[in-house]
Parts: C-alpha cells; structure tokens; sequence
C-alpha cells in the first residue's frame, strides 16, 4: 500500500522500517500523515510476518513537531474540530504505544514536541550525537498536552519537569540523561546502533515479546481513555487562550510574542 507522508517496507526477517517522509517539512506532522500513521500502526499490529518495527524520519531531521501550517488552520477552527484534531493525534500516539511489536526509534536532526511524542512511544530509541531536542509548544503558547501521558510515562513527573514547560532545546546527551533516547551515536554508527537493538528479538517468540510488552504497559503509569480524553480537552483550552493566538500569530509574522520583553 502506497502513502503520501510515509515510506515502508519489510526485509525477509520481517523487520519493518517505517520512515517518516516529509523531509521538506523536517516530517512535521500534519492530519495526513497522522492519519497514515494510524492507518500503518493497525496494518503492523495485525501482520504476524512482522517482528521488529523502525521507526524513522527522512533528510535531515527525525520530526519536528506540528506542521505550522496545520496548527495554524486550528485557529480559525471550532472546538468541535479541534478536538476531531486532537483525538486522532492522541489515538495514533495509543496505537504505536501499544503496538504488539518492539517499535525502535531512530532519530537524526531535529525532534521537537510531537517528535519527542514519537520516540517516547517507542521501546526504545537511539539518536546520533548532533541530534537536538525540545518540547517547544510553550513558546507558541501551547501545551505539550496529547504527547503528555507517554513523555511522563519515559522519563517520569520530576526529570519531565526539567523540559516539559520551558521549551528549551537540549542535546543529545541531555536527551540521554533525561530518558528520552536510550543511546547516541555518531551518524556514521546509527545504523549499525539500530541493528544492535533488532537482532535479540529476533531469537525471541514474537507471542511472548507481545504479552511481556502488554505487560509492562498494564504495569506502567495508566493511559487510559479518560487520560487521553483529559490531554484532548487541555488541548482545546489551549488553543482557546489568547497566548496561543498570539504565539501563533507572531511566529507567521515573524515577530516577538508580546510576552517576550528582551
């Protein structure tokens, strides 16, 4: 099956890589490729030739965030819509979090705010060295709030706190420290890093990697419906508040927000 936003395709040991493919837009996510992305977790999920899935992002950058041109169409829109928006953010997050495969994420460039979201769902994921990372929404006057229950569930409430409201940008060996790559590697040993992570599963039952990983997210901090139902409506409110206008306003205007005094 062909996508517009993604690329995949499966080797002969059933090792899937899913590679986000909007490198003009450093594969920011917009309602299609959220869509796809729904679509491809569902068609993994139900495929028993998959073992391991990759996930990764095309050109320079691993995924930016929200497409700005998407978000800033959430401005004109209703409630109602915005919330459809948010939802089929937030159930895309839940499918590739409770994919019953190991998801490995592979990140270059840039992961900024739904980036982050990303390899947080993943079981694990490594970054090259020079990659950098940022829950940026705050600076648009937004929330971190859909990507919120699976950046809390990795690095957990108090190391979350150092960046979840700051929007600062950080390394990669920050993003190490942090939780939210387990490795970084020069760009040159990414792959062969990648790799590394694939073959143990391959030695193992594919059954038993499915139950031990519902498992531990059925251990792990509850994300349920009435979590991701409270992380859409944060959302909402969010893009209700006058900051988000203007933060929004003012990066398409390319001028400072008026909060910004310096």
């Amino acid at each position: 099956m062909a996508f517009s936003t993604l690329l995949f395709e499966t080797d002969s040991r059933g090792v899937a890589t899913l590679t986000l493919n909007r490198p003009e837009r450093h594969n920011a996510l917009d309602g299609t490729m959220i869509a796809e992305l729904q679509q491809v977790a569902s068609m993994l999920a139900a495929d028993p030739a998959v073992r391991v899935v990759i996930l990764s992002g095309a050109g320079v950058s691993f995924c930016a965030g929200g497409d700005l041109d998407w978000m800033r169409r959430q401005m004109d829109a209703t409630r109602a819509d915005r919330i459809a928006q948010a939802r089929l953010l937030a159930e895309m997050l839940s499918a590739l979090n409770t994919l019953p495969k190991p998801l490995i994420g592979k990140a270059q460039g840039a992961a900024y705010g739904g980036g982050i979201g990303l390899l947080c769902v993943c079981d694990i994921a490594i970054a090259t060295d020079s990659a950098r990372f940022g829950l940026t929404e705050t600076r648009l006057g937004l929330i971190p709030a859909t990507i919120s229950p699976y950046v809390l569930a990795r690095l957990g409430e108090a190391v979350a706190r150092r960046v979840f409201m700051s929007a600062r940008l950080f390394d990669a060996a920050e993003a190490v420290t942090l939780g939210v790559v387990a490795r970084a590697v020069p760009a040159g040993e990414l792959d062969a890093a990648v790799e590394a992570e694939v073959r143990p599963y391959l030695a193992a039952a594919p059954g038993a990697v499915a139950r031990a990983k519902a498992l531990a997210r059925r251990l792990g901090p509850p994300i349920d419906a009435d979590v991701i139902d409270a992380t859409i409506t944060a959302l909402a409110d969010a893009w209700e508040t006058d900051e988000a206008r203007e933060g929004v306003e003012s990066f398409f205007e390319k001028r400072k927000p008026n909060w910004l005094k310096s």
